[in-house]
């Protein structure tokens, strides 16, 4: 394929509406800022702020009723109402502003959803645009730790000498160049855990089908190597419950067999990872209550930040803090509870469900639970759209990705999508979709 007809491929990705320039630009916002998703956190911002101003000009010109059949999804702008008015009580009122800002998405796409009118097609583009993303970062990644390894190696392929012990003293340093690349953190654009949950979307989107041509098994085998090298242990989690409800929805014995057995060895392969185990020494050996805590690591931090979390939740349990004071009372109980590490990070909760039992209380936390628990009844139709539920439930467990605006974006688009009805990624659609074919 030569460079036109690649053009003209990348081109025709795009959204198409001639009579309606508005939406036409909209969609196509949502479509460049979903690529910029892996390869930048501040790239996509813009996109995404042009897609809300016109997806609000849009609702103006079309003048379409509301239809409440999609009313769950009404719950992301009283889940912004909360925060908002957890302002009253909260004293850093600058800080608090700032987070509504960020969380404007919220409120605005959820609405702007109930009039733009959308079909398979164009959803599906969005997961294109990501995968395409998804892609470009990869070997930007990959560039970069050749880079950083290649000193290492130009070193010793200067010295070297066919000899026994040149060959052997080569080996040793591809060696360590290797132990170098698997241990350092892969992703060196966006927060590993952030790549993670979008590489985990796309396969639950795409691998529903069979892989057709060797362009999407390479793609596919990209993808599972990236989630190996990013060595996220929420991914990790994540993926292993995918693959077991594949496995349980297999009813021919023999492939059943033959899965189990394929995963049982990339289970082995991925928990070779050093990362995994240098995680689970970290956690198994430095509990709470005998680390020194100025030896901390980021593991244990995590659990020291969970249970700092926990007890001012205790101390607050009905209104939270407000949305300005959770990071300021959450270093204040670092400090108070000694944990070094922690303060000296500004680590906010790492936990959604817990950042926003701080901020809101009890009322924003149940509302935040109750979308995800509509969103559960929405999609236990199979197990390949509860797979979707679980990547962006359990995700929430690990990260406070209502914090920052890749995050807070990100799931104010995804999640009223699967909400409504008649949801573009519902089964239907999700088993209906294959990869771009080359028809």
């Amino acid at each position: 394929m030569n460079l036109s007809k690649i053009v003209a491929s990348f081109t025709s990705m795009f959204y198409r509406e001639e009579n309606n320039l508005v939406l036409a630009t909209f969609w196509n916002s949502l479509y460049i800022a979903f690529f910029l998703l892996p390869l930048g956190i501040n790239l996509p911002t813009p996109f995404f702020i042009i897609s809300i101003i016109l997806g609000l000009i849009n609702i103006i010109r079309t003048k379409r009723k509301i239809v409440f059949d999609n009313k769950e999804v009404l719950l992301f702008p009283l889940y912004f109402m909360i925060m908002a008015i957890s302002l009253i009580y909260t004293d850093n009122i600058s800080d608090g502003i700032e987070l509504l800002q960020r969380s404007l998405s919220l409120l605005f796409f959820p609405i702007i959803f109930l009039f733009v009118k959308e079909d398979a097609s164009t959803v599906k583009k969005l997961f294109d645009f990501l995968l395409l993303g998804l892609m470009v970062s990869f070997f930007i990644n990959l560039f970069y730790s050749f880079c950083d390894i290649s000193p290492i190696l130009k070193a010793n392929f200067e010295s070297f000498k066919a000899s026994p012990e040149g060959v052997s003293i080569l080996l040793g340093a591809l060696n360590n160049a290797w132990n170098y690349f698997i241990r350092v953190e892969f992703s060196g654009l966006v927060n590993s855990n952030y790549v993670s949950l979008y590489i985990l979307l796309v396969l639950s989107y795409y691998l529903k089908n069979k892989l057709q041509s060797k362009l999407q098994v390479f793609i596919v085998v990209v993808l599972f190597l990236y989630l190996f090298l990013l060595a996220s242990i929420a991914a990790y989690l994540i993926l292993g419950i995918m693959c077991l409800l594949l496995i349980f929805n297999i009813s021919e014995k023999s492939k059943k067999y033959t899965i189990s057995i394929l995963f049982v060895l990339g289970l082995i392969v991925f928990l070779q990872n050093p990362r995994v185990f240098v995680f689970y020494k970290n956690v198994s050996e430095n509990t709470i209550q005998n680390t020194k805590i100025d030896n901390t690591t980021v593991e244990k931090s995590r659990l020291l930040t969970w249970d700092a979390s926990i007890k001012l939740i205790q101390e607050a349990p009905l209104l939270g803090y407000g949305i300005g004071d959770t990071n300021d009372v959450l270093m204040k109980k670092y400090e108070e509870l000694n944990y070094v590490s922690n303060y000296t990070n500004k680590y906010n909760a790492h936990n959604q469900f817990l950042q926003t039992f701080l901020q809101t209380g009890v009322i924003g936390f149940l509302i935040l639970i109750s979308i995800f628990i509509l969103l559960a009844l929405r999609m236990r139709r199979s197990r390949n759209e509860f797979s979707v539920f679980l990547i962006l439930f359990i995700s929430l467990f690990f990260e406070s990705m209502l914090v920052r605006f890749n995050g807070i974006v990100f799931f104010s688009i995804v999640i009223p999508l699967l909400l409504k009805k008649r949801s573009i990624l519902s089964s239907r659609i999700i088993r209906n979709i294959p990869f771009k074919s080359n028809e």
